[in-house]
């Protein structure tokens, strides 16, 4: 079954969100720099969505459409959705096209939508760690993935972790700090520290005193011997929100530097957790409201200039850990099933609203119950 969105000029709207701007060089070629990761997740009775607009860079005079190729789903102007059936467990090809308002393909690219049994992992007990910023901090995303994870057919879990805010309910535990980054949790430390976010947990003196990234000690004292059997990481917002996104050849290498940070810190969760599998989230768009970077920077920053970025480092994302598997590193695509008008509230840049953090915890539900389903 072939599904296609909506009339163009609706479409075109919605993308209208979007303005033109100078791709990287290895990208000139490709109008629209379409990018969809490898795999996406699903679970059935679990609301999953690719939002069309997340996936492109577009200027507001040009007026394209979608075409979804995918036996199951359904789209509309802005989206194809599904809610599987657990009859349609197992993978389907989809493929997604852009088209002018002649109907011409500009671009094209597939993917494969995974569905996990809804029993997947039901006589397992797993420890989860979820590690990333102010997204993960307000605990949102973090306790939607615990209220899944209580749906009967589903593992007994425990989340590791040290900082437990307000807003995380009753057995949600992570490290998500305000305005961390990879770097800040393999270097930041602070001797006298009493506050959560003022030192990296993973980070203690070593016999000389100096701050050393050991991430097995944290495992060791802090989470009293226990080793997780899934990580999940949630950064690139804070590493990469005030690079210049008129000079790609510097933003790749700004962004080439934030990539040296991630491989310290997976391969010193490595080290420490050999069994471990590690989900990799790829880096959420902003608000589609110019108004909602005005409200949080004024003129500093630009929801242009961040989508540029977000744009890049997820192409980037995608080119260094898509072939990972074998080290048991996967892509976790977040960037997809995220709603940037309806999930994000007027006034804020890049931290959703409720309904945005809970697509985020059911698009890392889905690939937890992946994972579960091939071991």
């Amino acid at each position: 079954m072939r599904t296609e969105t909506l009339p163009r000029f609706m479409l075109g709207m919605v993308l209208c969100l979007f303005v033109a701007g100078s791709p990287a060089e290895a990208d000139e070629d490709r109008p629209f720099r379409l990018t969809l990761p490898p795999q996406i997740y699903a679970v059935p009775e679990v609301e999953m969505n690719l939002y069309f607009a997340n996936t492109v860079l577009t200027s507001p005079d040009q007026t394209v459409s979608f075409e979804v190729d995918c036996p199951i789903g359904q789209s509309d102007e802005v989206r194809w959705t599904l809610t599987a059936k657990p009859s349609e467990v197992g993978s389907i090809p989809l493929t997604l096209r852009v088209k002018d308002s002649e109907g011409a393909i500009l671009e094209s690219a597939s993917t494969t939508v995974t569905i996990a049994p809804q029993q997947a992992g039901a006589e397992r007990k797993i420890r989860i760690l979820i590690v990333g910023d102010s997204l993960t901090h307000a605990s949102v995303y973090p306790n939607e993935v615990a209220r899944l994870l209580e749906i009967p057919g589903n593992p007994q879990w425990k989340m590791l972790g040290t900082h437990k805010p307000s807003g995380a309910t009753e057995r949600v535990a992570h490290e998500g700090y305000g305005g961390w980054t990879w770097a800040a949790f393999n270097s930041k430390y602070s001797a006298d520290s009493t506050q959560p976010g003022t030192s990296s947990p993973f980070v203690f003196p070593d016999s000389d005193a100096k701050p050393s990234l050991n991430v097995a000690r944290y495992f060791d004292e802090r989470c009293q011997g226990e080793r997780p059997d899934f990580i999940i990481v949630k950064l690139g917002i804070n590493d990469c929100f005030g690079f210049n996104a008129d000079d790609a050849t510097q933003l790749d290498t700004q962004i080439d530097r934030v990539f040296a940070q991630a491989e310290k810190l997976l391969s010193e969760f490595r080290r420490a957790a050999p069994d471990a599998e590690i989900g990799v989230c790829l880096t959420t768009p902003g608000n589609s409201r110019d108004e909602a970077f005005v409200a949080n920077y004024k003129d500093r920053y630009t929801r242009w200039g961040w989508r540029r970025i977000q744009h890049r480092l997820v192409e980037r994302q995608l080119a260094h850990f898509s072939d990972r598997n074998s080290e048991k590193i996967f892509l976790v695509p977040t960037e997809l099933n995220l709603d940037v008008v309806d999930g994000y509230p007027g006034n804020n840049a890049v931290h959703p609203n409720g309904h945005g953090y809970q697509q985020i915890g059911k698009t890392i539900f889905a690939w937890l119950k992946w994972r579960l389903s091939e071991q």
